[in-house]
């Protein structure tokens, strides 16, 4: 079969180019070539137009017809419950609406999306085939939704990726760009794609095999090592943080002599964090040169004496010599040593005090702040749940943090070294006593659904703010993160919180609406959330997942 190329001639070159000409001056203002002005021009503009379409149809040459595409691979995974389906097609056809202004009570489908996806992967289901041009469109306009969407979408994304250029962010997001990889222990295929495979393929290999085999995977880096461009070895060296032990010590050690400054960086962060390499004894030599007891003092107290110059074997050690602007030198250099420096030296170093005691010792001299910071930085880097609940202290305490938290970011990521059930309740705690106002980063890195004491204290936290007639829009972040997290079955609590009550004098304008409106959406969002995750796992009449046709490709 042949299919329509270019034009063999044509014998009026700018024919067409004076018809669209006119056509978007208006007749009135450009005479179509051949025609009269007048009444009739459009007319003539219009037919003129089709015949010109109809030439220039005609002097198309004849071509050997593309190959067809292969036929998309099949997906083994059951095809969703029919509910299911047809709800997965309401959440891609909705649009968020227009900015700014009330949003009604109206669920927000598009910000449910993501909990779908979620569920729907968690289970294991395959996605309508013919979902998929509206799926893959939508994690185009949200990279968000992107890893969730390619998980559910399976191999037939890729696929499609290859005939369309608007997806083709599932091909880089996809390890290896759909390359089936080799078996582990294949060593010769592997070999042979660590040698000549492309990069994102390699990458891929090298991940897969770190996930199940460490040694193998390092072993595999050091075959080429010396010969990876620097910006390759950074990213080949990101992935050792997979399964990061001990035994990957020696060729750490020989990365911190590589010639680019960033792979060097990264090696000294791998290696500060196992506490027992040969870099972190040394920067807990640094760090303890730099601080220690004064016992001259009423109350014992931690003196801080920072380093005044940064040699080759502290920047050889990862430490960055250059402080940022407005940063003190001194104080830079000290806080990359304490953040290094394994955090179980610190009880021997300053009394065999424990990690709450150490952090309720006063520090001399203003280096409080800069002592306290590193010690959080190297809780979240060594992942120590002691030492992140020294450093948040209560919940309750003061000026809504604990004695070494120096802002919000740094709490919330504190807490991520907690588990899930005592984050929820640290997270309760504060909100119980210091409201919404700085929730909003701590929420967000609490487990989804929200445990019931987080759900409690947000809900109570968002009726006192109704009742105080606090200015609405500056909850409507907590409010959407509620409708999102909420546990569905907390949706029978807000019955009470509907009713819309007198305006009290000194509210906003228009606060007591709002609020009025805002728990209405939250309850049907989160009896929505119930019914989809109902939907999933609801058995009912499936149809198989057949495979897509080459033309779905086309839009």
């Amino acid at each position: 079969m042949n299919s329509p190329s270019a034009p063999v001639d044509s014998p009026t070159p700018s024919a067409w180019e004076e018809l669209v000409t006119a056509a978007l001056l208006g007749t009135d203002r450009r005479t179509p070539p051949g025609c009269e002005p007048g009444r009739e021009a459009p007319v003539a503009l219009l037919d003129a137009a089709a015949v010109e379409t109809v030439r220039r149809r005609a002097g198309m040459k004849p071509t050997r017809a593309a190959r067809r595409p292969q036929p998309a691979p099949e997906d083994p995974r059951p095809a969703l419950p029919r509910a299911a389906a047809r709800r997965l097609a309401m959440l891609l056809a909705d649009r968020p609406g227009t900015a700014g202004g009330r949003r009604g009570t109206a669920p927000d489908l598009m910000e449910l999306l993501p909990q779908w996806l979620a569920s729907a992967n968690d289970r294991g289901f395959a996605p309508p085939p013919q979902s998929l041009p509206a799926l893959l469109d939508a994690a185009r306009g949200r990279t968000d939704l992107r890893p969730a969407a390619l998980t559910f979408a399976g191999p037939r994304a890729v696929w499609l990726a290859r005939l369309n250029p608007d997806w083709r962010f599932a091909l880089r997001a996809t390890p290896g760009g759909g390359t089936a990889l080799p078996h582990p222990a294949d060593s010769t295929e592997v070999q042979q794609l660590w040698q000549e495979g492309l990069f994102a393929e390699r990458v891929a290999l090298l991940a897969a095999i770190r996930a199940h085999e460490p040694a193998a995977a390092r072993e595999l880096l050091t075959t080429t090592w010396a010969t990876e461009r620097a910006e390759d070895r950074l990213m080949f060296l990101d992935s050792l943080r997979t399964g990061l032990a001990p035994e990957d010590e020696p060729f750490l050690e020989r990365a911190l002599a590589d010639r680019s400054r960033n792979v060097r960086a990264t090696a000294a962060e791998l290696l500060s964090a196992l506490p027992g390499s040969a870099l972190a004894a040394r920067m807990a030599a640094r760090a303890g040169g730099c601080v220690a007891l004064d016992h001259t003092q009423r109350t014992p107290t931690i003196g801080v004496e920072a380093p005044h110059q940064c040699d080759a074997g502290m920047e050889r050690d990862g430490v960055i010599p250059k402080a940022p602007a407005g940063r003190g030198e001194r104080s830079w250099w000290f806080g990359q040593l304490v953040e290094a420096t394994p955090l179980g030296a610190w009880p021997g170093r300053l009394g065999g005090r424990t990690p709450r005691e150490i952090v309720a010792l006063p520090v001399a001299d203003d280096w409080q702040s800069d002592l306290h910071a590193a010690w959080c930085r190297a809780a979240v880097r060594q992942r120590d749940p002691e030492w992140a609940r020294a450093l948040l202290g209560a919940p309750s305490a003061p000026e809504a943090g604990g004695p070494g938290a120096v802002s919000l970011a740094e709490r919330a990521k504190l807490l991520g070294t907690l588990g899930a059930a005592e984050r929820a309740e640290w997270v309760a705690g504060f909100i119980a006593t210091h409201g919404l106002s700085e929730a909003f980063q701590l929420l967000g890195v609490c487990a989804v659904p929200w445990a019931a004491p987080l759900g409690r204290a947000v809900v109570d936290a968002l009726n006192i703010a109704r009742d105080a007639g606090s200015y609405p829009w500056s909850f409507s972040g907590v409010m959407g993160l509620a409708e999102r997290c909420l546990d569905p079955a907390e949706a029978s609590r807000l019955d009470g919180l509907l009713a819309v009550p007198d305006e009290p004098e000194d509210a906003s304008p228009g606060a007591v609406g709002y609020w009025a409106e805002a728990f209405q959406r939250l309850g049907t969002t989160l009896r929505l959330r119930a019914a989809m995750l109902d939907e999933l796992e609801t058995p009912g009449p499936v149809t198989p997942s057949s495979p897509c046709a080459p033309r779905d490709a086309a839009t």
